[in-house]
């Protein structure tokens, strides 16, 4: 069978294995106070061109939202988000668990706007009762989005500016971020997003890495006693330099932008060839994620080879299902799905 359910069937890029097997048999210091772990976030802070930033190393996407939440909230505040976001739907309320109300807004095609945060924010400033009611003060985003899409440079500013407006802080779930980077529809580098938002984590799992995700605080001065967060929360890995090297790894010679430039092309042959066989997407995604609509014998007749993600019921014998590029998809796996599309 071949995958394309997700971004993280494989075990890692070769060159985070070849840097891995090089490094065996070194020696460091632990709970990521290492040379490998300053080098990955000197070169972080190079790639963004931030050299105030703090850059802190957790295991998982989940870990990273979590710990991230709890370090910059107070109790009675809440987290902003787009109803279909990934604190909100798939973290088994991981947020809520560490004592933070997640209050979700209606999305389209995974986004939401300016307009709909603003609203939401000043209904608590113009509140009579603010004791009794949460204090929004955080707005979670992903890039890319839930569904593949991606937040523009116009759109984020705008968020900036109600962010700044109401005195909400801007985080930023990049759980595939080299993925957003390399779609055609992303009018932002790594730099100008990092001068648009407070705190951003670049993922490593589903782009390359064994495992890990770099949580980067664009203002230094809110990871004040994060390395206490981590460790109350499980997230302090002994052997740190496992994380670092990774991401020293990914960040020299730009292999995490050619990571999601390669998927990112991939991706969109078989959007292409899905289109010329007039298979209708579910939502049109410029990233790795593919998600289209097919019936119940096109669905039996490509998961005879293919392992792909389903996702929903839309009722009438039609289905939404996600066919997913990585670091790891190998073109002839690519050339394979798409022949199988046109006989289809």
């Amino acid at each position: 069978m071949i995958h394309f359910n997700n971004d993280y069937n494989r075990t890692a890029h070769p060159a985070i294995m070849q840097a891995l097997a090089e490094g065996a048999a070194e020696s460091h210091v632990g709970y990521g106070l290492d040379g490998w772990c300053e080098k990955g976030a000197a070169l972080i802070r190079e790639a963004i061109g931030r050299p105030e930033a703090e850059v802190h190393y957790l295991l998982g996407g989940t870990q990273a939202n979590y710990t991230v939440i709890s370090a910059l909230l107070r109790p009675f505040q809440s987290v902003i988000c787009a109803d279909s976001g990934h604190i909100n739907v798939h973290e088994t309320g991981a947020v809520e668990h560490c004592g933070f109300k997640i209050q979700g807004l209606p999305m389209t095609d995974g986004k939401i706007t300016a307009e709909q945060i603003a609203a939401e924010a000043e209904l608590y400033r113009s509140s009579e009762i603010k004791e009794h009611i949460t204090q929004p003060r955080l707005v979670y985003l992903s890039l890319p989005t839930e569904f593949g899409t991606i937040y523009t440079k116009a759109e984020l500013t705008a968020i900036r500016r109600v962010c700044d407006e109401y005195g909400l802080l801007l985080y930023v779930d990049g759980a595939r971020l080299a993925y957003g980077i390399a779609a055609a529809d992303c009018d932002m580098t790594l730099p100008e997003l990092a001068s648009l938002v407070d705190v951003f984590y670049i993922g490593g799992t589903k782009c390359g890495a064994m495992f890990g995700e770099a949580v980067v605080f664009c203002r230094a001065e809110l990871a004040e006693n994060f390395r206490s967060y981590i460790k109350q929360n499980g997230g302090m890995l002994a052997k740190g330099w496992l994380l670092g090297l990774q991401f020293a790894t990914l960040f020299t010679d730009e292999l995490y932008l050619n990571i999601g430039r390669r998927a990112v092309e991939q991706a969109m042959q078989i959007r292409e060839a899905f289109a010329a066989k007039g298979i209708m997407p579910y939502i049109e995604s410029s990233t790795n994620q593919q998600f289209v609509v097919l019936d119940e014998a096109q669905m039996a007749q490509l998961g005879e080879k293919y392992i792909y993600e389903y996702e929903k019921n839309l009722g009438g014998g039609r289905h939404c299902v996600r066919f997913c590029t990585s670091w790891s998809t190998q073109p002839e796996e690519v050339a394979e799905l798409l022949a199988d599309i046109a006989a289809l």
